[in-house]
């Protein structure tokens, strides 16, 4: 693991007292009393995703303990992994198109999309450590939608299109940090150069379909 990004794994870490605050009201504290919206493929969903966190945070870890063989075959699980926590998206995209608001589809199809086009991206360039490493941290950074929206309406009572905006300004923040820090140590940063646009079609599209809210 480049020196520069050691502490990489502690940040993924706070990936999960946030995902806890998020889901701890309209999930958690559910348990083991799940109301039927929370029927078996919300908890296939929740169980995968649990899953492709952990995995997440292993990974560097593994790598800065130079467990290379099992960062590996921990990479190559993904490949069933991925696919399996795109899939269990499709039950709720079913159901939000035919109970809730259809617009509302936009988040995990949008979310899906970004998710699909940085892993692959870091599949390709799985030979090249410092682009695979950054794209898989792109991946990371899309685990902030599902989790910071719930968190600004449930904990601070902000609400739509400034909740959804909040979001992407801390991403960007954070991209363009990324950004100048890789630049000033002359290390690898043109995918989050990449990732930088994408997230920014992301929200241009959410508020073409959220313009009138």
């Amino acid at each position: 693991m480049e020196k520069s990004y050691k502490y990489l794994p502690y940040f993924l870490i706070l990936l999960v007292p946030i995902t806890i605050a998020a889901f701890y009201k309209t999930y958690i504290v559910q348990f083991p009393h799940f109301s039927e919206r929370n029927g078996a493929f919300i908890h296939i969903h929740a169980a995968i995703s649990i899953l492709w966190i952990t995995m997440m945070i292993a990974q560097p870890f593994l790598i800065r303990s130079k467990n290379l063989k099992l960062h590996r075959t921990l990479g190559k699980l993904s490949y069933f992994i991925f696919p399996l926590l795109i899939l269990s998206f499709i039950p709720q995209i079913v159901r939000t198109i035919l109970h809730d608001n259809p617009r509302s589809v936009f988040f995990p199809i949008a979310d899906s999309v970004l998710m699909v086009a940085f892993y692959l991206l870091g599949i390709y360039h799985r030979k090249n450590s410092s682009k695979h490493m950054r794209y898989m941290i792109a991946v990371a950074f899309v685990f902030l939608f599902p989790t910071l929206g719930r968190i600004w309406p449930i904990y601070f009572g902000i609400h739509g299109n400034l909740s959804q905006d909040i979001q992407y300004l801390i991403i960007y923040f954070i991209l363009l940090a990324l950004i100048f820090y890789d630049k000033q140590g002359k290390r690898e940063f043109k995918p989050y150069l990449v990732a930088l646009p994408l997230f920014a079609m992301h929200q241009l599209v959410f508020h073409i379909m959220f313009l009138w809210d």
